[in-house]
């Protein structure tokens, strides 16, 4: 994430925001999906923790009182090493707009921000049958062009799971998480006019563009065995009670600490976006 510059998400609407640099990780992002799903029998077939439910394990309501005591602990030690750091928190983001041209221009309030997730994660949920995924799609594309190059995909052992062989046989339009991929770049143009950034620019510096191809086939390849990104793994992981979604968020912390250090040398002399910012 922090060498490709966001995660399927961020990639997602920075490129529908106009940013030519991150077209060049979503492209590698799908390069990385196909490759891991090539890979993802001999992963697979490794000894495994079986599958943990808190809810199945507590019950619904321990476990959301779990979950949130959890984000309640994580925001105070942040709040806490942001004081000592930097003496404050940073100030929210601010608007020249208020009211219904705010919600039109924005930037939004990081509360409308949470309660879109959560109604949109809860609306994808009774229209789909499971939380809200992003990553999985990147992969069915790779696939998809793959095999109309000549590859035989669907022979790999991913390919011939019951729910990916379909995917991969029925059209693009009718697999729900591509459509909702191609709503969020849509969405991230309309959103990106309407606010007046929509401004593309081919100046990517040498390193800045090795880093995208690091970063985005690094993202693909760890989302398919992680089961997603900041959205499926993480974000609707722990909103469904797998325990999996808070081990993925230490592994995230530890990873993004080590991609940080590293930035100053792809990064030289530039202002990155920040790569959680859009996920």
């Amino acid at each position: 994430m922090q060498l490709g510059g966001g995660c399927a998400s961020g990639t997602l609407f920075t490129v529908g925001g106009g940013n030519a640099r991150m077209l060049v990780t979503l492209l590698f992002f799908i390069c990385g999906s196909l490759i891991a799903t090539h890979h993802v029998d001999w992963w697979f077939a490794l000894p495994s923790f079986p599958a943990v439910s808190i809810v199945k394990s507590f019950g619904v309501l321990p476990a959301l009182v779990l979950s949130l005591a959890l984000f309640a602990l994580i925001a105070v030690v942040t709040v806490r090493l942001e004081k000592r750091r930097h003496g404050q928190l940073e100030p929210g983001v601010q608007s020249e707009h208020q009211g219904l041209r705010r919600f039109l221009r924005g930037p939004w309030p990081l509360v409308w921000g949470a309660i879109g997730l959560a109604l949109l994660n809860y609306a994808t949920l009774a229209l789909a049958g499971r939380p809200w995924g992003i990553t999985s799609a990147f992969a069915l594309w790779g696939a998809k062009v793959a095999s109309g190059l000549g590859v035989d995909v669907a022979s790999w052992a991913f390919w011939q799971m019951p729910g990916n062989a379909k995917a991969l046989a029925a059209p693009v339009w009718e697999d729900i998480t591509s459509v909702m991929d191609i709503g969020i770049v849509l969405g991230a143009l309309l959103a990106a006019g309407l606010a007046g950034r929509f401004a593309p620019s081919l100046n990517i510096p040498a390193r800045s563009l090795i880093a995208a191809v690091i970063g985005g086939l690094m993202l693909g390849y760890g989302s398919r065995l992680a089961y997603g990104c900041n959205i499926g793994a993480y974000f609707s992981g722990i909103a469904s009670g797998s325990l999996h979604g808070w081990v993925w968020l230490v592994a995230a912390f530890i990873g993004n600490s080590v991609g940080v250090r590293l930035r100053p040398f792809f990064f030289a002399g530039e202002r990155p976006q920040v790569a959680l910012s859009g996920c």
